[in-house]
């Protein structure tokens, strides 16, 4: 389970489920892959403030559950991934890149979701709701 990152000025914990799969689907992911998949999120790790709390892998896409602090946007997070892995797999798995043309491994798309630590969007709901004296609460919007 992850743990709060302390930075000087902040307390976060920002977890994200990231979905990426292969180019065109193609079921390139052999054991060599995951293998250099994995070397490579390591890697990433120490150069980066981005932590793999687990990566898991079916044939034709890859699922990282990432860590990060506030420094990187969604958008900025997935391009580091998907931008190394890609040109690291294709450096150290040239087979890889023969089953691929137009000389990508990622589709362009990806799936992307939050993780919560400990409470669901409706336990978080209600603890804003709650805050403060009740009486003096005004709920300026919910969306349904």
């Amino acid at each position: 389970m992850s743990d709060y990152i302390r930075m000087s000025h902040n307390v976060t914990n920002l977890v994200y489920h990231i979905v990426c799969p292969t180019k065109y689907r193609r079921k390139v992911i052999s054991e060599k892959v995951d293998r250099t998949l994995k070397q490579i999120c390591l890697e990433i790790e120490e150069r980066y403030d981005i932590y793999f709390l687990e990566i898991g892998a079916d044939r034709d896409h890859v699922h990282f559950l990432v860590q990060t602090i506030p420094k990187y946007s969604v958008t900025q997070l997935i391009k580091i991934i998907k931008s190394i892995t890609a040109k690291q797999v294709f450096a150290q798995c040239p087979e890889v890149k023969e089953e691929l043309w137009g000389g990508e491994f990622w589709t362009d798309g990806y799936f992307v979701a939050t993780v919560g630590k400990s409470t669901s969007e409706e336990a978080i709901a209600e603890y804003v709701k709650n805050q403060g004296c009740e009486s003096d609460y005004t709920q300026l919007y919910l969306m349904l």
